[in-house]
């Protein structure tokens, strides 16, 4: 099975992007094709989401996790069967986030180089926009104004 890993730097510290990653209902925002994560329980989650043109829906499970560090979660039907979210301090106000997806085409069309390439595309797309979400949510202590409209 194919595993998919990417990185990413985002100008906000771990724990804040650790935060973020977690609200699971909020991935319709920034991870293309995914329409609506709903909580069941916990640690187990309903996905709804449009791939390739087709609707499909899943379950994952959070199977591991380590606060503001680490998040291994599985997959009950659909092409994804894992993911793995790594969040490494660069510095205060930096972080760098690591991404391993496990991808298990179902369908023999899905079973080519093409559809992987364009699965790694996709998930280097959602990196890149839950870096531009959580920086635009997240501003450093210190970047507002000191006197009222004199901007730093």
């Amino acid at each position: 099975m194919p595993t998919i890993e990417k990185f990413i730097e985002v100008n906000v510290p771990e724990y804040k992007a650790y935060a973020q990653w977690m609200k699971f209902e909020e991935f319709p925002q920034f991870m293309e094709g995914v329409k609506e994560v709903t909580r069941l329980d916990a640690k187990r989650f309903h996905w709804k989401a449009e791939i390739a043109g087709r609707n499909t829906e899943w379950e994952t499970e959070i199977t591991e996790q380590a606060a503001d560090q680490r998040l291994v979660w599985t997959s009950r039907g659909g092409d994804i069967k894992g993911w793995v979210v790594t969040f490494h301090p660069l510095s205060s106000a930096k972080s760098h986030i690591m991404l391993q997806v496990e991808y298990d085409p179902q369908g023999v069309a899905e079973q080519g180089g093409e559809a992987l390439e364009v699965v790694s595309s996709r998930v280097q797309g959602d990196l890149e926009r839950f870096k531009a979400f959580i920086e635009k949510r997240w501003r450093p202590p210190g970047r507002d104004t000191i006197f009222d409209n004199f901007p730093m």
